[in-house]
């Protein structure tokens, strides 16, 4: 038998706000995919950002990329000074839903991010929702990131969470796959029709 889920918590990029360095890149590279593609798989990588998410400095990170392409400064520097313009804004039919959610009171309603530190009160400055939750974890913040279980366990004894009565929603699904190993009901995120049935699947009230 199931238990009364009583928590949700929301990934916030990919999932509440539409987040992709290609919007910058492609006025760099003006509209060439294939140069933007490159550049954020071979210079700017996923893998590049993450580290920052995880509490490396900035400054640090980008003193990195540019002593490994010295030829690139100028483009490895707009990546965080451009960083706000990665945005294209929220994703609306799920911000609506977190709405319903939240007015419903039934729920208590955290977010579980990873995102730089640096870039935290920027964040709430462009999206003042980032208050409405319960609670947030900011990976950056606390120098660790999604999927280490140390930042779940942060999240769920910080906020005496029950991970039984959880449900995670985030649109990376190895951090689903951390998320289940701690007893965390996980939906991985694809588009908000499926978010929906997955939803109604734990019979819930909004």
């Amino acid at each position: 038998m199931k238990e009364t889920i009583d928590t949700i918590i929301f990934d916030l990029g990919g999932v509440l706000v539409d987040w992709k360095p290609e919007y910058v890149y492609r006025k760099v590279f003006h509209g060439n995919e294939e140069k933007v593609q490159w550049f954020l798989n071979t210079v700017c990588t996923p893998a590049w950002n993450i580290e920052q998410d995880a509490g490396r400095t900035i400054a640090e990170a980008v003193k990195l990329k540019i002593d490994e392409f010295p030829q690139y400064k100028n483009w490895i520097e707009l990546f965080y000074k451009d960083w706000e313009h990665m945005f294209s804004g929220p994703i609306i039919e799920n911000l609506n839903l977190l709405k319903k959610l939240k007015a419903a009171k039934h729920y208590k309603i955290f977010a579980l991010t990873n995102w730089s530190a640096e870039k935290w009160d920027k964040a709430i400055e462009l999206f003042p929702f980032f208050n409405d939750f319960d609670g947030v974890v900011v990976s950056g913040q606390e120098k660790t990131r999604k999927p280490f279980p140390t930042i779940y366990k942060t999240l769920l004894n910080r906020y005496q969470i029950n991970p039984k009565r959880a449900i995670f929603i985030d649109d990376n699904y190895e951090n689903i796959v951390a998320a289940n190993e701690l007893n965390i009901h996980g939906i991985h995120y694809k588009n908000h029709s499926q978010l929906i049935k997955d939803l109604e699947t734990f019979k819930l009230k909004f």
